[in-house]
């Protein structure tokens, strides 16, 4: 019998900022106390997605200690993706994090996995970091026993640029995260950072889980550090099943 190759993953997502809007994403979290009505937080500017952040947003939850302007989700066609246990996802994209988005001695998120009825996680988060006087670009499995890292590294050289990002996941209590950055666009930027680890802790919990997009971050860390800021990301795509990817 000839041996096959496995599938190609399946495009599911792969919205485009001026036709699909926010109606790319399940909905938007932001100025959820409506402290600050009028003002922008989420929206399309150009050929990508603009997250506005200011140092005197609140979030409603926690206890006045945190901040957050985040999409959640991914839409086709009115219809909501849901990852599931046993599945494999690959979800990239292309950043831009400005000088004004600092690495952080408490948390603060810019990509976030979750399960949505329960809330539980977040199972794995991107961070702009501080090891020391470093900041770090951390990928992380924030709900597996250590909060071991998937990928780590210096920052300073991906700010104020246009970088590539790729994450792979298989859904589940035993589950696997892969973390790849790349220092530009297109499948020949040089990748600065490529992280796997297994046995962590990603489960579906008898749901969904779903991605979140944006910045949420800790007010506890130097005032310095918290500061008018903002994420700029573009070329969402969304696959699922098992192989190489298409490059660009």
């Amino acid at each position: 019998m000839p041996a096959f190759a496995p599938a190609a993953p399946q495009l599911l997502w792969s919205p485009s900022p001026s036709s699909d809007g926010l109606d790319a994403f399940e909905g938007i979290e932001a100025d959820r106390a409506n402290l600050h009505p009028g003002r922008k937080y989420v929206y399309v500017e150009g050929d990508h997605y603009r997250f506005d952040i200011y140092k005197d947003d609140l979030d409603s939850t926690g206890d006045g200690d945190r901040q957050r302007t985040e999409s959640k989700g991914m839409v086709t066609d009115g219809d909501y993706l849901s990852m599931h246990d046993g599945e494999t996802w690959s979800i990239t994209y292309e950043m831009y994090i400005p000088s004004t988005l600092h690495g952080t001695s408490h948390f603060t998120h810019i990509f976030q996995l979750k399960t949505v009825a329960t809330n539980g996680g977040p199972w794995i988060t991107l961070s702009p970091s501080r090891s020391g006087s470093t900041e770090i670009l951390r990928a992380q499995a924030d709900s597996t026993s250590g909060n071991p890292a998937i990928a780590t590294t210096n920052l300073a050289p991906l700010r104020d640029k246009w970088i590539t990002v790729q994450w792979t996941f298989t859904i589940g209590a035993k589950g696997t995260a892969r973390f790849v950055a790349r220092n530009g666009t297109g499948s020949s930027a040089p990748v600065v950072v490529d992280g796997t680890k297994s046995n962590l802790n990603i489960p579906d919990q008898d749901d969904r889980v779903r991605p979140k997009w944006g910045i949420y971050r800790s007010i506890e860390s130097a005032s310095s550090d918290i500061i008018d800021t903002h994420l700029l990301i573009r070329n969402y795509r969304g696959y699922r099943g098992t192989g190489t990817l298409p490059t660009s």
